[in-house]
């Protein structure tokens, strides 16, 4: 997926700051659909002339006899947004929501090793980041903003290379008692807070957090040491789920729902559960089915 800004930049023509403002207009003449030219300085982006601002000083009363043999030093528009080719497009679009509103339309000017490489427009950069706000809410699950089962899916083919790692598959006990009884307003909120949990927990690089959906949750470890970090998790979860409760379903230890065979009994409050998968006993690899 196209991220870095450099990516979608493209190459127009670029001038010096003693290029005569005659050759500009020619330029401009030339390339009816440009909307602007670099002015560089030693290779690196220094000044931006853009199209509108060109003409509109060169239709000034005087304009045209004062500037037109003369440098276009004079009148370019200095301090332009210069940005890195490795920049993330999201940085980049903020940057350049954030400059004066005169400037909104300008290019955004992009430098490579310290030279200019290339420009974007904004309405190419403002497609660019929706087309990867797009992509990336595919990958998300949208109740908890943690990775969906895409992105599981490759971390899980990922970590087989891996020298030591730890899958731990988390899933909530009796959630759909709760569900039922307090809504799914309340049970979304559960598995929100859930999540908090976890990404409280799980932080460390190379480590994952995923939503698999409704109240299953996936964590992915790259070391072994997972009995002190489960226990922690259950411990804060169980401190956590009181406030998920009435009064009196918490002095009963029970709510009164339907069972899966649709029967009417007491469930137990949620708990939480963790199943764990390590490497470290026994290797594991990725088996791949063929259709024949």
């Amino acid at each position: 997926m196209i991220s870095q800004i450099g990516e979608i930049a493209e190459v127009i023509p670029y001038v010096s700051q003693d290029t005569k403002c005659e050759q500009v207009n020619q330029v401009f003449k030339d390339n009816p659909h440009l909307q602007g030219v670099v002015v560089i300085h030693n290779d690196y982006p220094v000044a931006l002339v853009m199209r509108a601002q060109f003409y509109q000083q060169m239709g000034t009363l005087y304009g045209y006899n004062i500037y037109m043999g003369r440098p276009i030093g004079l009148i370019m528009k200095q301090e332009p947004l210069v940005v890195d080719y490795g920049e993330s497009i999201a940085e980049v679009s903020k940057l350049a929501m954030d400059r004066p509103e005169e400037e909104l339309y300008d290019y955004v000017v992009v430098a490579k090793n310290s030279q200019f490489y290339g420009v974007v427009s904004i309405r190419k950069l403002l497609l660019s980041f929706a087309e990867i706000q797009t992509k990336i809410a595919t990958f998300l699950n949208p109740l908890t903003g943690l990775p969906g089962n895409l992105s599981i899916k490759e971390k899980l083919k990922q970590i087989l290379e891996w020298e030591h790692f730890c899958v731990l598959y988390i899933d909530l006990d009796n959630f759909k008692a709760y569900n039922d009884t307090y809504g799914f307003t309340a049970g979304d909120k559960l598995i929100q807070a859930t999540a908090t949990i976890l990404k409280g927990f799980i932080y460390q690089p190379d480590s994952f957090v995923g939503h698999i959906g409704g109240d299953d949750f996936i964590a992915i470890l790259n070391h072994h040491d997972y009995r002190q970090l489960s226990q922690s998790i259950i411990e804060q979860f169980d401190d956590m789920i009181g406030s998920f409760y009435s009064d009196s379903h918490l002095r009963q230890h029970y709510v009164l729902a339907e069972n899966r065979a649709g029967r009417i009994e007491e469930i137990p409050l949620v708990g939480i559960s963790i199943a764990i998968v390590t490497n470290e006993w026994r290797r594991y690899d990725l088996i791949t089915k063929t259709k024949l």
